[in-house]
C-alpha cells in the first residue's frame, strides 16, 4: 500500500490529487481543484474546474465516486445558483463564500470513494453504504431565524431529528461538524452558546465527550444566513472505534474557555484509520494566543499543533489527504502560500479569506487523515 499524491495540469485548472489504496476495494481521494485562469470570468472559471473534476473521472479517478464537495466561492450571492446549476453530481455539497486566495473565483475540494453505494435518505442526509457502515453526510443546511444563536439552535434541532431517523444520535454517530459564521466576530458569540446548550441536553459535556468542529467565518447566499452547518455521521460506529485527541503538551481543552468540540477524532476500522482535526491555531495548553500579530510564526505553530494531534493518532503529516486553511487577513496570503509551497508540496489544500473566531487569530487550518492499519478485532470500513 502507499498513499500517491499526483498534481495535473489542466488548460485553465489544476488539480492535487491525494489517492489511500491499501489494496482493499475502497479506495479514497481527496482533490483540490483550482482555476488556474484569474482574469476568466466566474462562468469560465467554475466550467474549467468542472471540465477538469469530469476529465479526472475518466482518468485518475475512474470508477471513483464523489461522496462530499465543498465549493469555495469569491461571492456566494452572485455564484452559488450557478454553481447549484451547474454541478449535478448526486453527493452532499458544500457552497461557501470563502474567497480562494490565489485571485480566483472558486476552488473544490472533493472526496470520493470506490465501491461504495450512495443515496439520499429519508432523512434528507446523503447515505454511502459499504459493509455495515452507512456514511451520512449533509452541506449548507441553513435557516431564516432571527439571530445566530436561534438559527444554530434550529440547526442542531433539524440535524438531530435526521439522525434519530437514520437510528443514530448525535453523542454516538455524529464525527464532524462545521460551521460558517457570517462575521464571525459579531455572530460566533451566539453559535457558541447554542451549541453549549444542545449539547448539554444530549449528555456531550466535558465529561464525556464533544464533537470534532471547525467554527470559521464564511457567507452564504442569502445575508440573512447567519450561521450554516456541514455535517458527518456513521451509522453502525462502535464506541470501541472512536477516540479523541488532545495533544495536552500543547494545547488545553476548548471547554477551559466556554466553547465545546474536541480537537481530533480518530475512527479505527479494521483495514485503516481516519483522523479529523478541527479548526486549529496558534495556541497553546493555557489557551493563550501564541505569537500575536506574527503571520510566520503562528503558522509554525499551527503545524506544531496539528502535527502532535497527529502524532496522538499515530499518524504524520505523511498520512494527511487534504488541508483547509484560513487567513483573516488578505495581504497574509504571499506569506503562507509560499510557506505552505516549501513545507507541503504536492498535498491538496486550499487557502481562503475566513477570519478565525478571536481575532488575534491570524491563521487556522484544519485537516483530514488517513492510514492503513490492520486491527482484524474491529469491523472492515
Amino acid at each position: 500500500m502507499q498513499n500517491k499524491e499526483q498534481h495535473i495540469q489542466f488548460a485553465n485548472a489544476f488539480a492535487d490529487i491525494f489517492e489511500f489504496d491499501n489494496q482493499t476495494e475502497v479506495r479514497e481521494y481527496h482533490v483540490m481543484i483550482h482555476a488556474s485562469a484569474p482574469r476568466q470570468t466566474f462562468s469560465q472559471q467554475l466550467e474549467a474546474v468542472l471540465d477538469a473534476y469530469g476529465q479526472m473521472l475518466e482518468g485518475p479517478l475512474r470508477g471513483a465516486q464523489a461522496v462530499f464537495k465543498r465549493f469555495f466561492l469569491s461571492d456566494a450571492a452572485n455564484q452559488a445558483d450557478e454553481v447549484v446549476a451547474s454541478d449535478v453530481t448526486d453527493c452532499a455539497k458544500s457552497i461557501v463564500e470563502q474567497p480562494p486566495l490565489d485571485g480566483t473565483k472558486v476552488a473544490l475540494w472533493c472526496y470520493l470513494m470506490t465501491s461504495v453505494y450512495t443515496s439520499i435518505g429519508t432523512s434528507g442526509l446523503y447515505e454511502v453504504r459499504h459493509g455495515q457502515f452507512r456514511h451520512l453526510w449533509n452541506g449548507s443546511a441553513h435557516n431564516m431565524a432571527a439571530n445566530s444563536e436561534y438559527q444554530t439552535r434550529l440547526l442542531f434541532n433539524e440535524y438531530n431529528m435526521q439522525l434519530l431517523q437514520e437510528g443514530c444520535t448525535m453523542k454516538d454517530n455524529c464525527v464532524r461538524t462545521w460551521f460558517f459564521v457570517h462575521d464571525v466576530d459579531l455572530n460566533y458569540g451566539g453559535v457558541v452558546r447554542a451549541r453549549n446548550q444542545f449539547f448539554f441536553t444530549q449528555g456531550l459535556t466535558v465529561n464525556t465527550h464533544f464533537i470534532s468542529s471547525t467554527g470559521i467565518g464564511g457567507r452564504q447566499q442569502d445575508p440573512n444566513v447567519l450561521s450554516q452547518m456541514d455535517n458527518y455521521a456513521i451509522a453502525g460506529l462502535q464506541p470501541e472505534q472512536r477516540r479523541f485527541l488532545y495533544a495536552a503538551t500543547h494545547l488545553n481543552r476548548t471547554s477551559d474557555y466556554g466553547v465545546s468540540f474536541e480537537r481530533g477524532t480518530c475512527i479505527d476500522y479494521a483495514d485503516r484509520r481516519h483522523v479529523f482535526i478541527s479548526g486549529t491555531a496558534s495556541i497553546n495548553n493555557k489557551g493563550e494566543i501564541m505569537y500575536a500579530k506574527d503571520i510566520v510564526r503562528q503558522a509554525h505553530r499551527v503545524w506544531e499543533n496539528v502535527e502532535a494531534l497527529l502524532s496522538e493518532a499515530g499518524c504524520t503529516y505523511d498520512d494527511v489527504a487534504e488541508m483547509v486553511v484560513y487567513l483573516r487577513d488578505l495581504a497574509d496570503f504571499i506569506v503562507v502560500s509560499d510557506l505552505y509551497k516549501e513545507r507541503f508540496p504536492g498535498k491538496p489544500y486550499v487557502i481562503v479569506h475566513a477570519p478565525v473566531c478571536r481575532p488575534g487569530w491570524l491563521i487556522e487550518m484544519e485537516c483530514m487523515a488517513v492510514k492503513s492499519v490492520k486491527q482484524p478485532s474491529l469491523p472492515t470500513f
